[in-house]
Formats: C-alpha cells, structure tokens, sequence
C-alpha cells in the first residue's frame, strides 16, 4: 500500500513539474517507391546513426477500443511487443490530434507504460475490443502473420535518431488470408510512410520549431506535413 502510495505522489510530482512527456508532436508525409532509396541516404548523413545501419525493430502491435457512454469518440489503446526477444509489453494512449495554424507540427496527448503480457486479457475483461493488429519490422521483405482480425497489415520500415527526434520510412503491407506466405504480401500503395516525431513534457513549443528546421532538409524528397485527420474524415 505505502509503495503504490508511494507510485502515485510520485506521478502526480512529475505531472505538477512538467517532468513526465505527455506529448507527441509528430509530423507526417510519404515517398514514391523509386525515390525512396535517395531519402535513406539523406538521412543516414543528418542522423545520429550514420556511421551504423538504420535501428531494426521488429514489433507486434494490437489496438483495442472501448466505447464510451457521453462520447462519439471510441477510448484507443495501443498494445506492442517485441517479437524475438525478451522486453516488456508496452501499452501506448493517443489523445486526439490538435491542429494549430500558430504550430508548425501536430500535437496530440500521448502515454506510455510497460505492462505485463495479460495486459490483452485484461482489457477484454473490462470491455475493450479488438480493431486490428500489424508487425511492425525493420528491413523486413517478406514474413507472415495469423489472421486474427478483418484486416492485418504489417510495417517494413527503417528508423533513424537525431536526438531526441525519431524518424520513421515504412511501408505499409496487407496480409491476405489464404493465400501462400510468399504470396500473402500486398502493398497498399506504391509509396513509404514517413514520419517525423518527438515525446516531450508539456510546455516545449520549441520541439516544433526544431522538427522543422529538420523537415527543411528533407526537402525536396519528401514534404512533411501535419495532417488533419478529421478534415481528410469528411472528404468525399
């Protein structure tokens, strides 16, 4: 009892001090599949990681929703886990994005916590529900996945750092049920996702301003943008 006591003075210290990263200023853009291999380059000269090849990663990770009695708006949650070697599950919160004219990136609410691997069973029981999964994994070509929802995608992407930013180039690939796994690979587009990110405590409005001035750079291979969602939601 002292200890979770103990958990809690010690988060709601952190959240009064500004300590704790609570959001995500992400901004977001995509590279035709000739081009790509041109933006790699560029980005192994900016990056921290020059002199090693881009950080794999190789991750399971599942949605869940759970509807909610006064809102419209479905409470998501994010569950990943390494495949491969021993880490702790990771559950992740997105809030939705605001977009602000006065900002050069979007901003949503975002937290993080490990958790132990009945984290799935756990959220079943208290109603969640599962929207889909994908692996997430770095310099991937071919692979396979069990069906376990509509739809199951899977990343194959590589990650670079320039402190404490994180840029992603991934493509997103349709696993289809059925058929052969050297044949289950469908590519959604011809084209890679790419993203630009940054986990900070609130009250850093200069993170955009940094992840700007990097956006700049990449240009004009890839334009960065922040993307309104729930404009792109009413289009015909």
């Amino acid at each position: 009892l002292m200890a979770i006591s103990s958990a809690r003075e010690s988060l709601s210290h952190a959240l009064t001090n500004r300590f704790l990263p609570n959001l995500e200023y992400l901004l977001q853009g995509s590279i035709l599949d000739s081009a790509v291999e041109h933006l790699m380059h560029r980005l192994k000269g900016l990056c921290d990681n020059v002199d090693t090849s881009p950080e794999p990663f190789h991750d399971l990770e599942v949605c869940m929703s759970l509807r909610q009695a006064n809102s419209n708006q479905p409470l998501l949650l994010r569950v990943r886990r390494a495949l491969g070697r021993d880490a702790p599950f990771q559950m992740r919160y997105l809030g939705q994005p605001e977009v602000d004219i006065r900002r050069p990136t979007l901003v949503r609410s975002c937290m993080d916590c490990a958790c132990t691997n009945g984290i799935l069973d756990f959220l079943s029981e208290m109603g969640f529900r599962l929207e889909f999964e994908y692996i997430a994994k770095g310099e991937q070509r071919n692979g396979f996945t069990k069906v376990v929802a509509l739809l199951t995608l899977q990343f194959a992407g590589y990650m670079f750092r320039k402190g404490r930013m994180k840029i992603t180039v991934s493509k997103l690939i349709k696993i289809v049920p059925g058929k052969q796994q050297d044949m289950a690979n469908e590519p959604i587009s011809q084209s890679y996702i790419v993203e630009l990110s940054v986990v900070a405590p609130t009250g850093q409005e200069n993170v955009g301003e940094e992840m700007r001035v990097f956006a700049e750079q990449l240009k004009p291979l890839v334009q960065l943008e922040k993307i309104d969602y729930k404009r792109l939601g009413n289009l015909p």
